[in-house]
């Protein structure tokens, strides 16, 4: 497995949801993110999950700090709301035309244990910076978006031009084939999915998926990327989703 792999690379097959990321995924895909119990509980029922089963997921997740309860019903947490936003990122990313230049991040700091480099190479991958090598981190500077201030802390900043060739750089430094393998087997999967929890399930991994896309300017990529086919086939989703939501809480 490469530097900059995905540490557990998605795996298209199905995999059942559980009441807990049922109630994630909904809420996760909707704006603002709160549904009143009543309607999450019918909702939930389109995706087998039984109105018991739900009270106890929606008990453990308040207890978790996943769910605030509130007058109307139950709503995303504080700590959620960023995960929506990577989501919400993922799905329409904001980039601007691409002159050549790299993000450049060199972390400087020393004395971190394990579990804080650790944290350290999740946040900046969540960047979607990819490691050349120990502690050095770049990416295309394609992205319209401002690093965080709290990697002054830890790192220097800055923009780079390498020698080598961009488009063998970025081959070299995120496995695109492999990604692009995985979305096309995603997109046969959510056209193969037909009951409410398979297709949840399905565009869940897809999201997943997507959280995992570089991003790269169109001229680093591979021929017939088949990221914008996977963004617009859970848009469609996502609308769809929302729709049915609306329309139950309209009816209630």
């Amino acid at each position: 497995m490469g530097r900059n792999d995905p540490a557990a690379p998605d795996d298209p097959r199905p995999r059942p949801l559980s009441a807990r990321s049922v109630v994630l995924s909904l809420l996760l895909g909707t704006h603002p993110p709160e549904l009143p119990a009543r309607e999450l509980g019918r909702l939930l029922e389109g995706f087998d999950v039984g109105g018991s089963t739900l009270r106890a997921a929606l008990s453990r997740m308040v207890a978790a700090g996943d769910l605030r309860r509130t007058d109307a019903g139950y709503r995303l947490s504080d700590r959620l709301l960023e995960r929506q936003r990577r989501q919400d990122e993922s799905v329409g990313p904001r980039t601007r035309a691409w002159d050549g230049d790299w993000e450049l991040v060199v972390i400087t700091a020393t004395g971190r244990g394990p579990a804080e480099r650790a944290d350290l190479r999740s946040r900046l991958a969540d960047l979607r910076l990819a490691e050349l090598r120990e502690g050095v981190w770049l990416r295309p500077a394609n992205l319209e978006r401002r690093l965080p201030a709290h990697l002054d802390e830890v790192a220097e900043r800055g923009t780079a031009r390498p020698g080598r060739p961009a488009r063998e750089l970025a081959a070299a430094l995120w496995p695109l084939d492999a990604w692009s393998g995985t979305a096309r087997a995603l997109l046969g999967r959510v056209d193969r999915a037909a009951r409410p929890a398979e297709r949840l399930a399905a565009f869940a991994a897809v999201v997943r998926h997507l959280l995992t896309d570089p991003v790269l300017p169109p001229s680093l990529l591979p021929a017939d990327w088949p990221g914008g086919a996977l963004r617009s086939a859970y848009a469609e989703y996502r609308r769809e989703l929302t729709g049915e939501v609306r329309a139950r809480v309209r009816d209630a």
